[in-house]
């Protein structure tokens, strides 16, 4: 597997924002969002390649007992699922966060954290634009992933307009709990966050979501690895 980047800090968004985790950053992303975070880590080879048994290894340095297994986009690579399976047998707690854009059977997770991706993720170059435009939402695959195993779905959250695509991905989906949705506000930075979340609290209240903290954007403005 190549990966990005194994470091240790707190779960800055999700139902379990503030826990101690282990991040396990993987390389390779085919959408392209504009407002991506973590674009250092789109591209299939950057990183290291590494086994299975090293990126564990690597994991279990941290006396912690939370795993976050993320991307780029982790459900990309088939080998997830050993991941997870030899974690688990370590009773870690495991997360996977993805953008919902595919599906793998038998990963023995806690939770599968979600992030659809709206229409406010399109990237304003015209060739990138039209790729991630049709890879970016999966109405099939949301569905599998929500009959099949325990998740939370965030929506990052860019302007008021935003809430009515929320609804219609729910509703034509199907089978999202709508208790188990967060709406998180778009910010790259401290101050962006601070100024967007008053307006995404309002739309919480208003449609009966949760809010999503960032905190990777709170205490570090998004820093690398922090």
């Amino acid at each position: 597997m190549v990966v990005n980047e194994i470091f240790y800090s707190l779960q800055g968004e999700g139902f379990l924002a503030g826990v101690p985790s282990v991040f396990v950053r993987l390389a390779g992303c085919p959408l392209r969002c504009r407002w991506c975070d973590t674009k250092y880590a789109w591209e299939e080879d950057a990183g290291r390649d590494c086994t299975i048994v090293e990126i564990v290894e690597t994991v279990c340095k941290h006396r912690c007992p939370f795993v976050v297994i993320t991307g780029g986009e982790p459900m990309m690579d088939l080998q997830v699922r050993q991941l997870a399976r030899e974690l688990k047998a370590l009773e870690k707690h495991i997360t996977i966060e993805t953008a919902g854009i595919a599906y793998i059977p038998d990963i023995p997770c806690d939770v599968m954290s979600i992030s659809p991706k709206l229409s406010n993720s399109m990237p304003e170059d015209v060739t990138l634009a039209a790729l991630h435009k049709d890879s970016r939402l999966e109405l099939a695959v949301l569905g599998e992933l929500a009959f099949h195993y325990n998740c939370q779905f965030k929506f990052v959250i860019d302007s008021e307009n935003d809430l009515t695509e929320v609804q219609e991905i729910i509703d034509s989906t199907g089978n999202i709990d709508a208790g188990r949705v967060m709406l998180m506000p778009q910010a790259a930075t401290k101050e962006e966050l601070l100024a967007k979340s008053p307006m995404v609290a309002d739309m919480c209240k208003l449609a009966g979501f949760a809010f999503s903290q960032r905190l990777q954007v709170l205490l570090w403005n998004n820093e690398k690895g922090t």
